[in-house]
């Protein structure tokens, strides 16, 4: 279990790199991140592995576990809105890419 004072410096890091790209303006992505959503991959997965991130890193930033996280890119489990907005803060994307 993470301890407070590492969750508080992650929460801060995600919102600073969200912060900035919001400042950057509209990002894009490769062709092939672009395939793979239209393939049906769940958008949650392409984008993390297009971050660089496993799931466990995704998770510690986003404050939730590994499996739930994994459950949600199986389609098992659809996340609450909650849940989704913290993913894609951490992805640094908007709500409407990971849904």
């Amino acid at each position: 279990m993470m301890n407070s004072s590492r969750r508080n410096r992650i929460e801060a890091a995600a919102v600073r790199a969200y912060d900035a790209y919001k400042a950057a303006g509209p990002e894009t992505f490769p062709e092939e991140v672009a395939e793979r959503l239209v393939n049906g991959e769940h958008p949650v997965r392409v984008f993390r592995e297009y971050r660089g991130l496993t799931q466990t890193q995704l998770a510690e930033a986003a404050g939730l576990k590994q499996g739930y996280v994994s459950q949600i890119e199986a389609g098992s489990r659809v996340g609450t809105v909650d849940v989704l907005k913290r993913i894609a803060e951490a992805l640094r994307l908007d709500l409407d890419d990971v849904t």
